[in-house]
């Protein structure tokens, strides 16, 4: 089991796009495991690679009641979404301490490659839709607050900043 540590806000790897998975092979696996390892112990429902510091589009998703049906993929894209909308209260490992709640698409199709390098088409609705779009956001240099409007984020992004000068202190 390894527990990667995550790269914390604000780096620059996190307002960077990952770079496209070539194929999947033994390393993509390992930092899948890697990263499911790492989402479980925050714990979590979702991760990007970028968020523990790998720049390539592989993110992680269980929103399983059990938290034991992983979905590994890469170079996921969403090619549809429902115009229903869902709230839910998102947060970062890489931001710790403040949350904000999103509205985003309640279901979505997503295609993907699978462990075995299978391209894969899936209809996601609910904490499953809404932590894939959250990872894909990830992939693409975005932070979950970046869907906030500009005084709700001003806001977080300076709660967060105050969080982290009086962690620094303690």
């Amino acid at each position: 089991m390894t527990v990667r540590p995550f790269i914390p806000w604000p780096d620059q790897r996190l307002r960077s796009v990952c770079e496209p998975v070539e194929s999947v092979d033994d390393a993509v696996r390992a930092i899948w495991d890697d990263m499911l390892d790492s989402m479980y112990a925050m714990p979590g429902v979702g991760l990007a690679a970028c968020q523990i510091g790998v720049m390539q589009r592989l993110a992680v998703v269980d929103a399983s009641e059990a938290g034991n049906k992983p979905l590994r993929m890469a170079n996921p894209e969403i090619i549809d979404a429902s115009v229903k909308l869902r709230e839910y209260t998102e947060a970062s490992p890489n931001l710790p301490g403040v949350s904000a709640k999103i509205a985003r698409p309640r279901g979505v199709t997503v295609t993907y490659l699978d462990e075995n390098g299978v391209k894969q088409r899936k209809d996601l609705v609910g904490l499953w839709a809404t932590s894939v779009q959250h990872q894909i956001d990830h992939l693409n240099g975005k932070m979950f607050f970046d869907n906030l409007s500009a005084v709700k984020r001003k806001m977080l992004v300076a709660k967060a900043r105050k969080l982290t000068l009086k962690k620094g202190r303690a």
